[in-house]
């Protein structure tokens, strides 16, 4: 079998109650129960994507976008010692996620293996220390900076492009613009505003794809491009999981079966989805997956508008160091978890164990640390099961650009339909916005000023 062959693969025989007993496993009567409806919602998202909605499940064809993107990525390779992308939440969280899984362990320091490729720096907050001990870092002249906002006026990322533009032009007077890249609305905010004045390079993020869906958007494709990352491969991951996807059955369908799944676990009193990929480089998806997962599906309201206060709660966890911490718990605390391993058959590296004198040392002999890592995922999954803690594992080929690109893609329309069985809007996130406002009316931002009234008396009664 080739690569091109090779495909994501699940396996949750371990959540089914006859792996795990009744009381905790799904039963295929409950599956079966389901699936009239199952359908019934996964071809209403067709007939809502038909229409123009969800264009996230487009981005895998935007070939004219890919083209540019590398076009503009390779005026940086080589020119530039470092590329900061500026940004939060959903604007940082993809960027992390494919720069940890798709580029080497310390990126940054392999000079020589990275050859032209910059420096890659994802500033996701604004931690007064990390983001000065950056500018100590870099090199303003030898940098470009990718600032990244929806909106054009998130909070963090435009109090970090204001400092950042600033310095700019001090160190390198009108030529400032050439090293700074907005990644924003196609025709609204600030940003924009700003970008269009100042002549920046521009990329769109399009209309009505929010943060946590963009990944595959310019929001992340860009600093991947500019890393060496094969951004084709990547969209071409991802329409192929869109091609296994187009089923309404549920057995054919992985992202649909994976969010019924969770749905029926989540009815049964399993309201923590602890994801846990034995692969480090896995461990900035895991970290996406939460926002995505928590974000999309934690919502007070229903879309009948009955306050139910519902969603999964996400937790990363990673193999094997987890097992020395949080596997106690998932082994014999409250039955209130679903634990989803993310296992990679074969891992770009083989580093083989030395044989050991030792007695008590030597069944490590002949062994390699990835044969040891997936032995620890195996008896983690099993010990699991025996004791009827529910749990499914997906499977990667290998960390490639194309399996990437599948698992992303499914783990977004896992979601979606997710939010189908909940009833909830996965695409809003009101309770973010209440701290955003009162994060305006404290800095005094027009427009907040009753707002800031209110929480002056707040604050007073505090103090």
């Amino acid at each position: 079998m080739s690569k091109e062959e090779q495909t994501l693969r699940i396996d949750f025989d371990n959540m089914l109650a006859n792996r795990i007993g009744g009381l905790y496993g799904i039963t295929r009567e409950e599956l079966e129960t389901q699936r009239v409806q199952a359908a019934k919602y996964f071809q209403e998202l067709m007939e809502e994507r038909s229409k123009g909605s969800h264009p996230f499940l487009e981005l895998p064809y935007q070939k004219e976008v890919a083209d540019r993107i590398l076009k503009v990525a390779r005026q940086f390779i080589g020119r530039v010692e470092d590329f900061v992308v500026l940004g939060i939440g959903g604007s940082a969280l993809g960027n992390i996620a494919l720069h940890r899984v798709l580029n080497p362990p310390n990126y940054n320091e392999l000079k020589e293996e990275r050859k032209d490729f910059p420096r890659i720096h994802i500033i996701d907050t604004i931690d007064p220390d990390i983001f000065s001990g950056l500018l100590r870092l870099i090199k303003l002249e030898k940098t470009a900076f990718n600032v990244i906002s929806k909106s054009g006026s998130t909070v963090e990322t435009m109090a970090q492009f204001l400092i950042v533009r600033n310095l700019l032009k001090e160190r390198l007077g009108r030529n400032y613009n050439r090293h700074i890249i907005a990644t924003t609305d196609p025709e609204n905010g600030a940003l924009r505003q700003i970008a269009q004045r100042e002549g920046y390079i521009t990329f769109d993020i399009p209309k009505g794809v929010g943060g946590r869906f963009s990944v595959l958007s310019p929001v992340g494709l860009l600093s991947a491009a500019v890393s060496g990352i094969d951004i084709n491969r990547l969209l071409s991951g991802a329409g192929n999981m869109d091609y296994r996807c187009r089923s309404d059955s549920l057995w054919e369908n992985p992202a649909l079966m994976n969010s019924i799944l969770q749905y029926i676990s989540y009815t049964k009193g399993r309201h923590i989805s602890v994801i846990m990929p034995y692969s480090s480089a896995l461990e900035g998806v895991a970290e996406w997956f939460c926002q995505l997962w928590a974000e999309s599906l934690g919502k007070r309201l229903s879309l009948e508008g009955q306050v139910v206060n519902c969603g999964p709660t996400p937790v990363k966890a990673l193999g094997p160091k987890d097992q020395h911490s949080q596997l106690q718990l998932y082994m014999e605390g409250p039955y209130n978890k679903v634990i989803t391993f993310l296992a990679v058959d074969k891992f770009n590296s083989t580093v083989g164990i030395h044989d050991a004198p030792e007695e008590d040392l030597q069944y490590l002999s002949g062994h390699t640390l990835g044969g040891l890592m997936e032995a620890e995922r195996k008896g983690t999954q099993i010990a699991l099961t025996e004791a009827g803690r529910p749990n499914c594992t997906i499977y990667l080929p290998e960390l490639s650009a194309f399996h990437v690109g599948e698992l992303l893609y499914m783990f977004q329309l896992q979601t979606v339909l997710a939010g189908k069985f909940f009833r909830v809007n996965a695409f809003d996130q009101p309770g973010v916005e209440a701290g955003k406002i009162n994060t305006f009316a404290l800095l005094g931002r027009k427009g907040f000023e009753e707002r800031k009234k209110v929480l002056g008396a707040f604050l007073s009664r505090l103090s």
